[in-house]
């Protein structure tokens, strides 16, 4: 511990991170690098299969009937109506009075672009195998340490080609962006394996399937972005920073791709809120985390998260995207193409552009003239130039998530996690070989209540409440003044004041706190917790809750037996010296 006092931080980061791998997994995006890196690879978390499928479904998961009910419309408007009253812009079905232009699309010339900036030219994804010697086609099976021959995932990874070597010769699995440029008429298949903050199990995408897109995304990731090939996965050690909304299972499942299949040597799992409050150099803080698709709201005293204060909502950045849509719809200012966002990638990286360009919160009427691509089936991109209207309503939805309507996809069935409910139960009396391997878990609290998940309540109730959760006075007020936006979406300009606006107005009149702060970040806020998984597990110096895969392989989790995996929710920091360097 002296040397720790001592060594210089970047030092120790370029000593002991360059065999530590991140991985930080997402709805949308999957955050991975090694610990020394300033910022890792951010890379769409998806994966696009050859399929012979007829009739081909162009996205695994996509539901038969994804179309919003009346009721939600109807919502939808209200809460449409409601913005535009605080905004002090024309309501939904008002028309601008006395306007020198019609609220369609129309003279935009007239209107300068926003940003000089030329559009990178489209191209779609090369689906084709590159021309490589006959010897690099043959795939050996090499035993693994079960005697068995090696896993289907990983002869995946290696080069494939059709048996007739006079037809098209497809890459048989295309991953991260160029999976979402492939083009319609080729024949692939989308599959996400994480969806709403869950493995994305269904009727349709089978646990099996999930588990192997998986292994061959973050696989294909550790060989072609971070060039760490199998033979050399036992040097390296891997941090798994997982969001809150993972059950245990799924918890459990990824271990064992991480040990098991990916081979690295060790592993350790930390929660992205925990790992937030060290990527920013804080203790204590509100962590609101808003990501593609969910919301997550946590509170963290001193290092250590209270999971009471847990409340996760279903919607987040790319439910926005998708509301710009609906709202450029309803105002007659798209242009007249076939825009979907659900069944066709392409058009949700469309969309996600325009309001990571355009959308921001703010009094007034925001327009903007953008360039807005369409990619229609059988034909070559086009580029449309548009007035966009009503620019500050869909990140307002984060506030009023009637106006979202998130809910297109279903939950993953709740049966597949029951066998594992009781996992978290008796931890402390883990009967461990050859002795008590977890000593630091010894001296940690047991916290009964599971955390309390929200659905139907905005941004600023969800902070509140969680806050209140914590029961102390002193404490409300220092996380209160200590709120952390993170996640992709925490970038939208006029974000943080709403947030403490409507905070400030959420909180019940009898509380005795009347001052609130959103804590500006050190960051880019889409990387804080991986680079706070990365200071954890670099400083972490007695690795007492690290996971060695010799053990994980041969006393892993069963269900029923007497050996059980510990959430990190009581994975105590151990790195608070790093706070204030």
């Amino acid at each position: 511990m002296d040397y720790m006092k001592t060594i210089v931080p970047t030092n120790l980061f370029t000593e002991r991170g360059s065999n530590i791998v991140v991985i930080n997994p997402g709805s949308a995006n999957i955050r991975i690098g090694l610990a020394n890196q300033d910022t890792p690879f951010n890379v769409p978390h998806c994966i696009s299969r050859r399929t012979t499928q007829l009739p081909k479904r162009h996205v695994q998961d996509q539901m038969l009937n994804s179309q919003v009910t009346t009721a939600q419309h109807m919502e939808r408007e209200r809460a449409y109506d409601m913005i535009a009253s605080l905004l002090r812009i024309p309501f939904l079905d008002e028309e601008v009075a006395n306007s020198s232009y019609p609220r369609k699309m129309g003279r935009v010339d007239a209107y300068p672009l926003q940003n000089n900036t030329k559009e990178p030219e489209f191209t779609w994804t090369d689906v084709l195998e590159k021309n490589v010697p006959h010897s690099s086609t043959k795939v050996e099976s090499e035993p693994n340490e079960g005697g068995t021959s090696e896993d289907p995932t990983l002869k995946e990874s290696k080069i494939k080609v059709e048996s007739n070597s006079s037809e098209r010769k497809y890459r048989q699995y295309i991953c991260g962006e160029e999976a979402l440029r492939i083009s319609p008429t080729e024949p692939y298949c989308l599959h996400r394996p994480i969806r709403r903050g869950h493995l994305n199990i269904s009727q349709h995408y089978p646990t099996q399937q999930v588990l192997e897109d998986l292994h061959t995304i973050w696989d294909w990731i550790l060989v072609e972005k971070l060039h760490i090939p199998h033979s050399m996965r036992n040097m390296y050690s891997a941090i798994l920073v997982l969001p809150e909304t993972f059950d245990s299972r799924e918890i459990k499942e990824m271990l064992s791709i991480v040990l098991r299949d990916l081979r690295f040597s060790s592993a350790v799992v930390h929660q992205e809120g925990l790992a937030a409050v060290f990527g920013n150099g804080l203790s204590t803080a509100c962590i609101v985390n808003i990501g593609a698709q969910v919301t997550s709201v946590i509170c963290v005293e001193d290092g250590v998260t209270i999971p009471t204060t847990q409340i996760s909502l279903r919607f987040g950045g790319e439910d926005i995207s998708r509301c710009l849509l609906w709202t450029q719809r309803h105002h007659q200012t798209w242009p007249p193409i076939r825009t979907d966002a659900l069944s066709k990638p392409v058009d949700l990286l469309v969309l996600n552009r325009l309001k990571e360009s355009y959308c921001q919160i703010k009094e007034g009427e925001v327009e903007a003239v953008a360039m807005v691509q369409s990619y229609e089936d059988g034909m070559p991109p086009g580029s449309h130039k548009t007035r966009l209207t009503a620019l500050n309503v869909p990140p307002m939805g984060l506030f009023y998530p009637t106006l979202l309507v998130p809910d297109v996809y279903p939950s993953p069935p709740r049966s597949w996690f029951n066998d594992y409910d009781d996992m978290l139960e008796d931890t402390w009396h883990m009967d461990f070989p050859g002795g008590s391997a977890f000593p630091m878990w010894e001296s940690y609290p047991i916290f009964q209540t599971k955390p309390k998940k929200e659905d139907n309540i905005g941004v600023a109730e969800a902070i509140t409440k969680s806050i209140l959760l914590t029961g102390r006075i002193d404490l409300q007020r220092k996380l209160f003044c200590s709120m952390q936006l993170i996640g992709g979406a925490a970038l939208s300009d006029g974000l943080i004041p709403a947030v403490e606006e409507r905070v400030l107005h959420a909180i019940p009149s009898h509380e005795a706190i009347d001052t609130v702060e959103v804590l500006q970040s050190r960051m880019n806020p889409a990387f804080v917790s991986w680079k706070g998984g990365a200071i954890l597990g670099i400083l972490d110096i007695s690795r007492d809750a690290w996971i060695h895969r010799e053990d994980w392989i041969r006393n892993g989790i069963h269900i029923r037996s007497g050996r059980k995996y510990k959430d990190s929710y009581y994975l105590q920091a151990q790195a608070m010296c790093y706070l204030n360097s």
